[in-house]
């Protein structure tokens, strides 16, 4: 099924988004695995994973359309130095790829082009699940300390 030419661009857009959020969150996750934050390591990880499926299921879209699946472009990475740093890039990440899955939501509305707007809607409820939770991750930094939020992040995690 031949798919409209704007909204490949924006599955293509998507899959870049996509594809550097694995990255990001694959070093995020290695970095607190390397600071001894294994709780956070397995979190951050399994999130990296649902990215590879979001990634998985837009590749599969788009060729389903008769298009073809960009994979080899990435957009900026912002690397955290710290914990609270992750968080803050991980959480404004998650923030744009919100915006950007309801603007292709409202575009698969546009061409009429339903199941795509399905799926985008399945991702998009998944990253505001990832965005809720490094929201909540920065909230208890706030609340408690950093140093007391790190100590309950060491250990074997999930």
């Amino acid at each position: 099924m031949k798919g409209d030419a704007k909204l490949l661009k924006t599955l293509n857009d998507l899959l870049a988004d996509e594809l550097t959020a694995i990255s990001q969150l694959m070093v995020h996750s290695e970095m607190c695995s390397n600071w001894g934050y294994e709780k956070l390591h397995k979190q951050i990880e399994k999130q990296a994973i649902d990215e590879m499926h979001h990634a998985e299921w837009l590749i599969s879209r788009i060729l389903f359309l008769e298009g073809m699946p960009i994979v080899s472009k990435l957009n900026e990475m912002k690397i955290g130095k710290s914990v609270l740093e992750m968080f803050t890039n991980d959480e404004n990440a998650e923030l744009d790829a919100i915006r950007a899955y309801n603007a292709g939501i409202q575009l698969a509305g546009e061409v009429s082009d339903q199941s795509t707007a399905d799926l985008l809607t399945t991702i998009l409820k998944m990253e505001e699940g990832h965005h809720d939770w490094a929201k909540k991750q920065r909230t208890q930094i706030e609340q408690m300390g950093l140093e007391n939020y790190l100590s309950n992040q060491a250990g074997a995690g999930e």
